[in-house]
């Protein structure tokens, strides 16, 4: 998809906190909750998998 205006935003949460990134881009689906294991077993594969979903949605 396209670069929109709040990508800059959701990689800044990405990077932070990164469920909260995943959730502004796709809400409560499948790639929040795998984010969240994601997050909680190791934050760089968090942060990794935000970027792809933000970046491919």
């Amino acid at each position: 998809m396209a670069f929109t205006a709040t990508d800059p935003i959701k990689m800044i949460f990405a990077v932070l906190l990164p469920p909260v990134g995943v959730f502004l881009e796709v809400g409560f689906k499948g790639h929040f909750w795998l984010n969240l294991l994601l997050t909680l077993f190791g934050y760089i594969p968090g942060i990794i998998h935000a970027f792809y979903v933000i970046l491919k949605h």
